[in-house]
């Protein structure tokens, strides 16, 4: 029996040759991920290990420090997360720390910087770190103990993941992206149903999906409950990465004969952009029906780590053009990165976007958690284009929160309640 592009990737990463799926092994790391609210938990855990010894961090270029969650710093507390990753990269002379003004939102950045390459084993203190497998990683996340572990020793202990291969084939229908193919996965299997599981993602649609909706789906995997999520490498992850030396990287694929747990297959001819309804990404309802109900919003996120990138910046100033954001909401626009940013300004979106009455901030992760830039009073609901909306995810525990991609998102930000954009 073959071995899925998973199996590979961590017997390769393991002393155990043998290792295949549902064997528990110490794999060697390529890289790891810290962020203001986990990496400083896991200095705790890495002094512990080192200390009354001379040892430092296991690789100094291989260990990455990005604040992003609550900076710009919004309070003292979060003045002093992100002090406690600036004193510990200078202390061990970390190559990978990005200052602010020179970080992004970690998932947008990390790509961005050619952090992440294919065949790598990458781990983060971040659940969305499996945003990487668009590359032909094995990348997940893990505890801030495990990081901790990894920044000392340069392993990690894994039970080498069951996958699930999922098959999109025929072709997307107009304003579908790869957000609407990973609500609508998650709407049928439910936030429980790749538990611990490889999410491979496969077919012609995804054979010619862009990146940035790779990145997309990617990203969601955790959604499911997926371990990681992957996507083998081709012609257009070679064309992202066309800059970087090829012999630094290996390309792994899924054998003919490999073992899955369940194969699934979607006619992406059938499915519509999608809107998840709160208070779990599951709860997924197809455009057409959102339509009837007018839901009014009071908030429009679009940005995040799933959907931050200059593709989606480029779907929305389309959409949004010379209209204006509807006079009773906000509407919050978060490039994911300083490059997307300029970028987003040297094409006209920025200003296209100030002009329609939106708000347009800094990278961060800020109003995808409840952090800053973007909090739900009591009975406020918003549409954002990031990937939860849990009870209380944005703010106040009575708000809601609906999830879409950046078309919905836009769209409905000019009309003041959920709608698609064939409806302006």
């Amino acid at each position: 029996m073959g071995l899925t592009i998973t199996e590979k990737i961590l017997r390769d990463h393991t002393d155990n040759k043998n290792a295949v799926a549902g064997d528990i092994v110490l794999t060697n790391i390529d890289m790891c991920l810290g962020n203001d609210i986990t990496a400083p938990i896991s200095f705790n855990v890495f002094e512990k290990i080192i200390e009354g010894t001379d040892k430092s961090v296991f690789n100094r270029e291989k260990i990455i420090l990005t604040p992003d969650h609550f900076t710009p710093n919004k309070d003292v507390a979060s003045a002093i997360q992100s002090k406690l990753l600036k004193d510990f990269a200078h202390k061990y002379n970390i190559l990978y720390y990005f200052e602010m003004g020179r970080v992004g939102i970690e998932h947008c950045l990390i790509p961005q910087q050619k952090l992440v390459l294919p065949g790598q084993v990458f781990i983060g203190a971040d659940s969305h770190t499996c945003t990487y497998g668009a590359l032909g990683a094995f990348s997940t996340g893990v505890g801030s103990t495990d990081l901790g572990v990894a920044m000392a020793l340069g392993q990690c202990w894994f039970r080498i993941p069951k996958s699930i291969k999922f098959i999109y084939s025929s072709k997307l229908n107009k304003w579908v992206s790869g957000k609407d193919l990973i609500l609508y996965t998650i709407g049928e299997i439910g936030v429980d149903g790749a538990t611990y599981k490889a999410m491979e993602f496969t077919g012609e649609v995804i054979e010619n999906l862009s990146m940035a909706n790779r990145f997309t789906m990617c990203n969601m995997a955790i959604e499911a409950g997926g371990k990681n999520g992957i996507i083998a490498p081709d012609k257009i992850t070679k064309e992202y990465l066309k800059k970087v030396d090829d012999s630094t990287y290996k390309i792994y694929e899924s054998d003919k004969d490999a073992e899955y747990d369940d194969i699934i297959e979607f006619d992406c001819s059938k499915i519509e952009p999608q809107v998840a309804f709160p208070h779990l990404p599951e709860n997924t309802k197809p455009i057409s029906e959102v339509n009837n109900m007018q839901i009014e919003i009071d908030q429009v996120v679009i940005g995040s780590c799933t959907n931050g990138r200059l593709e989606d910046l480029e779907i929305a100033a389309k959409i949004i053009n010379n209209n204006k954001i509807h006079s009773n909401l906000r509407c919050i626009i978060i490039p994911g990165t300083q490059e997307i940013y300029l970028k987003a300004i040297k094409k006209g979106f920025i200003e296209l976007f100030i002009k329609s009455g939106a708000i347009v901030s800094t990278p961060t992760c800020g109003p995808c958690l409840g952090g800053h830039m973007g909090i739900l009073a009591a009975n406020e609901r918003a549409l954002s284009t990031t990937n939860r909306n849990f009870l209380g995810r944005m703010g106040h525990i009575k708000s809601e929160v609906y999830l879409s991609s950046p078309a919905i998102a836009a769209a409905s930000a000019i009309k003041g309640y959920i709608t698609s954009p064939d409806l302006l």
